[in-house]
């Protein structure tokens, strides 16, 4: 943990702060000089108070994870005063659970295909699938609403169907 009292400038905290950056400064290590508005943001969204006190509470080994943390926080508030950073998570997990649907129609898609049940293209379209074509909900899937939660189709091990009608199930 290097201070920046002596040397060129005072770390951005004690410059934003307009005091003296002593060589214990808390903020030295984690808001250089050179990244002004790091520092600016935290102190917007948070306060300087209590972010020292976050960081003296803090392990030393763990203060650069809480500022890089505080600071994404502060950041993604700036731009999204409601929602902050949880407003960017939202939006990166509807985008994952509807590509992991459309990647279970795909696979879908291909058990049909690989099956021979996939309609010709040129003779028209099978009556096996229903509704006469492809189809996008033939997924199993589910997603959990309330927890946010996706769980993917389970597939057995026969994937064509071959088992089907045995009274066995493929057993011995």
């Amino acid at each position: 943990m290097a201070s920046s009292s002596y040397s060129n400038s005072p770390c951005a905290a004690c410059k934003f702060l307009r005091r003296k950056c002593l060589p214990d400064c808390i903020f030295a290590p984690y808001f250089p000089p050179e990244e002004p508005q790091k520092f600016a943001n935290v102190h917007k969204i948070f306060g300087a108070s209590n972010v020292s006190k976050l960081l003296n509470e803090v392990l030393p080994h763990q203060r650069e994870d809480a500022v890089n943390s505080l600071a994404y926080e502060a950041e993604a508030r700036m731009k999204d005063p409601v929602y902050g950073c949880v407003g960017a998570i939202s939006v990166l997990q509807r985008q994952v659970i509807r590509l992991q649907k459309e990647l279970d129609a795909t696979n879908a898609d291909l058990i049909r295909y690989a099956c021979n049940e996939m309609p010709p293209t040129s003779f028209g379209r099978s009556t096996r699938m229903g509704h006469g074509g492809l189809s996008s909900s033939s997924s199993s899937a589910s997603y959990d609403q309330n927890s946010a939660l996706y769980y993917p189709s389970t597939w057995n091990n026969d994937t064509c169907g071959h088992n089907q009608g045995r009274g066995d199930h493929g057993s011995i």
